[in-house]
């Protein structure tokens, strides 16, 4: 018998955005699944978090660039919860090479990348759509980037990548309605760890100042905002479907 509690799964959930977002989901009385690539602690920290908030946590380790680990989770998911209703396809990668810098990317790089942030959330959509739909139907989210519509970002194949994710979710949008709804965030600049690391502490701290500088709300983007936008997509949104989200704090209007 199935959960009477709905089921979000979000990839990439051990920190930043993907931990935002499964807290999220576990304090609005949802059961999460937790899921990591690498190192289990900080994966087990989050489920820790949602389970004080009264959540069932499955933590669960799977490259979604690997479609074998993708069926695997769809697996126990299925067998832990006996059903899923929103996926979170937040799982993603770069290489920081700026965009004038042609020889810092190789075809390698795109591969990669590509595997993680598009066909990683294929893999992940195509092992959970049938149990989505048992379920009675439900979202797809896939967190993309301001990236895809502005020519900026860590690198250009990371920018491709996310410009794929947005076609992707609206062609998934179609190919899966009525029964799941598939919509995408394009988050701007968002604050966490993992920015920092990639651009080093001095340019990250010039590249927030910078951001803030010319979006028309003086402000960034934290995970918190990110899961927010994943929420109503996710359940909210109940008429909305091939949707990219910009979520860039005014950005795109940028103050004089």
């Amino acid at each position: 018998m199935a959960n009477e509690r709905k089921v979000c799964i979000v990839t990439g959930s051990s920190s930043g955005i993907g931990a935002a977002t499964v807290r999220l989901y576990a304090e609005r009385g949802w059961d999460v699944v937790v899921n990591y690539s690498r190192d289990v602690a900080p994966a087990d920290a989050v489920a820790a978090d949602c389970r004080a908030l009264g959540a069932q946590a499955l933590v669960v380790r799977a490259d979604v660039a690997v479609d074998a680990d993708c069926r695997r989770l769809a697996l126990e998911v299925e067998q832990r919860f006996g059903r899923a209703d929103v996926l979170v396809n937040n799982a993603g990668t770069t290489k920081f090479v700026a965009a004038k810098d042609l020889d810092g990317l190789g075809a390698d790089d795109f591969q990669h990348i590509y595997s993680v942030n598009v066909i990683g959330a294929y893999q992940m959509v195509r092992a959970l759509v049938p149990l989505i739909e048992r379920s009675g139907g439900g979202a797809v989210v896939n967190v993309s980037s301001i990236a895809s519509m502005m020519g900026t970002g860590s690198s250009l194949a990371y920018m491709a990548s996310k410009g794929a994710l947005n076609a992707l979710s609206v062609g998934l949008a179609r190919a899966l309605a009525p029964q799941i709804r598939v919509n995408a965030i394009a988050p701007g600049l968002v604050e966490t760890p993992w920015m920092e690391k990639g651009l080093g502490a001095e340019r990250y701290a010039a590249t927030v100042a910078g951001y803030r500088a010319r979006a028309a709300l003086d402000a960034v983007i934290a995970p918190e905002d990110v899961a927010e936008a994943a929420w109503f997509l996710g359940v909210g949104a109940a008429k909305t479907t091939g949707e990219v989200l910009l979520l860039d704090a005014g950005l795109r209007l940028r103050r004089d």
